[in-house]
């Protein structure tokens, strides 16, 4: 019997262009993130990361093989927060509930409780343009975390914040990883980021995206970027992805 997966990406190929002779970005992609999991996908820019998120959240379909997610629609968060800055955080994230058939009269206590998860209680009528860059994401996450998804999706969540903003963020993104237990799919470029927060590594190739390696990080949570720890095994992926650069190069 199959063991069970929040996520289970089976052979999946996809290419862009014409049929027949488009340009292959991923290539026959195995991998599982079981319940409760953090899976961080590592490669370099242009590799399929960001392809492979928009496939598993349904966004668009792969060539062949098959995804399935059997808990239903992922929730996905993106780099830029995409929040509608004609609405205050409280109503961006009461559009989610509302979307997700909430009752009217539920939405506000559900919205501030979530605020308050993210540690933004008293955020509620605050506008877009009165947040920070990191108070911004933290609404984005929210919303993300309204949908009421096992798993989560993030593409390169915090990549545009400067260092200690997503320091910050990467202890946020842990405590309510663990209040939670969704599974999460973080996608980055960033060795680092991706020891500190994942369970295991998955490293793909340069294009087409393949399963080159995967790590498992046997460390204890909360983690800081600046570990030892974290810096020994952060230097090992950065040696291998180096490599895939290089290999791409040479293609």
């Amino acid at each position: 019997m199959a063991s069970a997966a929040a996520v289970r990406i089976d052979h999946v190929h996809k290419s862009y262009g014409r049929a027949g002779d488009g340009r292959p970005v991923l290539e026959d992609i195995d991998l599982e993130v079981r319940p409760g999991e953090f899976v961080c996908l590592l490669g370099a820019s242009g590799c399929g990361k960001s392809t492979l998120l928009g496939l598993v959240a349904g966004l668009d379909r792969p060539g062949s093989g098959t995804i399935e997610v059997p808990g239903g629609r992922p929730a996905l968060m993106f780099q830029e927060h995409a929040l509608f800055p004609w609405l205050t955080a409280g109503r961006n994230i009461e559009l989610a509930l509302r979307l997700r058939g909430v009752p009217r009269a539920e939405r506000r206590a559900e919205a501030e409780r979530l605020l308050e998860l993210v540690r933004l209680g008293g955020a509620y009528r605050k506008r877009v343009h009165e947040l920070s860059g990191g108070m911004r994401q933290r609404v984005a996450l929210a919303r993300a975390l309204a949908q009421d998804s096992r798993v989560l999706l993030m593409d390169e969540p915090f990549a545009a914040l400067d260092a200690i903003t997503r320091d910050v963020l990467h202890e946020e993104l842990t405590r309510i990883w663990a209040e939670t237990s969704l599974s999460v799919l973080f996608v980055t470029h960033n060795v680092r980021e991706a020891v500190r927060l994942g369970q295991r590594v998955v490293l793909l190739s340069s294009r087409p995206g393949r399963v080159v390696r995967e790590w498992v990080v046997d460390l204890p949570q909360p983690r800081r970027i600046e570990d030892a720890a974290v810096a020994d095994l952060s230097v090992e992926i950065t040696t291998e992805l180096r490599e895939e650069i290089r290999r791409h190069g040479r293609n």
